[in-house]
């Protein structure tokens, strides 16, 4: 069976325009990575657990934001890995200065003995979808498409 991972896509509207929350992942590895790199807050969940509570239990941890308004479900999408990721949309107007994420350890640097603990976020930001289609992990582009159609038809 696959790995499974859930997220929640976040927007708001602002002077019109719809706009998409991201984050950056924590970490010496991701520190000068940027186009491709940002994700929508996501986590891996086990077979017993609903993909919407795991969407929601991720994004708590990954922000220190609650989302309790209602979701819709985005789809799913398969990464090269095997992974399947379930996507839902809310909007929320998340104020991203005030992320607070879970921290995680690992040796760094490599082979020295040494652990140390880093963020599993270090940053959230809002995007226009199209600055968000660049920024964002090309898998993922589909959920901000889908969303885009969506939001539309409104």
């Amino acid at each position: 069976m696959p790995k499974r991972s859930a997220g929640i896509l976040l927007y708001k509207y602002e002077a019109g325009a719809l706009l998409v929350l991201l984050v950056h992942p924590g970490g010496p590895f991701w520190s000068n990575r940027d186009l491709g790199a940002w994700s929508i807050p996501k986590g891996e969940y086990e077979a017993d657990e609903e993909p919407e509570a795991a969407a929601r239990r991720e994004f708590f941890e990954e922000t220190g934001i609650e989302v309790t308004g209602a979701l819709e479900p985005l789809g799913e999408e398969r990464l090269k890995s095997g992974k399947l990721i379930s996507a839902f949309a809310g909007e929320s107007e998340f104020d991203i200065t005030s992320i607070s994420s879970n921290q995680f350890q690992m040796e760094w640097p490599p082979k020295s003995g040494r652990m140390q603990t880093f963020p599993e976020v270090d940053r959230a930001e809002w995007f226009t979808l199209d600055d968000a289609r660049e920024k964002v992990n090309a898998t993922q582009r589909r959920f901000i498409d889908r969303l885009e159609t969506r939001r539309n038809g409104r």
